[in-house]
């Protein structure tokens, strides 16, 4: 384990810095693809030639990298623009699937953000700015990004930072002050939370910490 630093430093407020959380898992409660699809989006019957399982039309490529993909979870339109691309399925083909699962409401941005949120906030406690960066680098465009955390107002960002502290307030019992603060609120920093709101957070339930210690010994009378 790296030694305790002393000093605030650029990494202190990273949400990628050192001890960071990594923003690669997938929400648990991302919908899964219907049970049921449009007659001409079914999987088509594969060729006998070729790589084994592997249809040799394009169009027919692309929808079923598409299905398997969409299969286990939701997928943004990048991320499956993306995985065609590596497939070497044509620009305009590629376009043309995925402007018809649109249609039929396979690929939904708005939803994935929407979901990807409630489930990575309510999961994993992150904050607004966090779940931003995540959103973005999985291709969502800047306006659903905005419109899909707006979701979480200030007060229950708050009041989920309030929680994260509080379950790791006892983990950093016999510190002196400054280190709980440094660590907790770098605890908080690591998910997205601002700096301003981390250190209130964190002086507010250390105060309330000592106010409660206080009037323990005061009430027993063998302090």
């Amino acid at each position: 384990m790296p030694p305790e630093r002393e000093a605030w430093g650029p990494l202190d407020w990273s949400v990628n810095g050192v001890g960071g959380e990594e923003f690669d898992l997938l929400p648990a409660d991302t919908e899964p693809l219907p049970a049921f699809l449009p007659a001409d989006e079914q999987p088509e019957e594969q060729a006998p030639e070729g790589a084994p399982g592997e249809p040799k039309d394009p169009v027919a490529q692309a929808k079923a990298i598409c299905l398997r993909l969409l299969t286990g979870s939701s997928k943004t339109r990048k991320q499956l623009a993306d995985a065609m691309r590596k497939r070497e399925i044509p620009d305009d083909i590629a376009e043309q699937v995925l402007d018809r699962y649109e249609e039929v409401g396979l690929i939904d941005d708005s939803a994935f953000a929407g979901a990807w949120v409630e489930s990575r906030h309510r999961g994993r406690g992150l904050a607004r700015r966090a779940l931003a960066m995540e959103l973005r680098s999985r291709g969502v465009d800047n306006g659903v990004v905005a419109e899909a955390v707006a979701q979480l107002d200030p007060e229950r960002e708050a009041d989920t930072a309030r929680g994260l502290v509080e379950r790791k307030l006892r983990s950093t019992r016999g510190l002196e002050r400054q280190v709980r603060i440094r660590r907790l609120a770098g605890m908080l920093a690591r998910r997205g939370y601002s700096e301003g709101l981390a250190l209130r957070v964190v002086r507010a339930a250390l105060d309330r910490e000592q106010e409660l210690e206080l009037e323990q010994e005061e009430g027993d009378p063998l302090a």
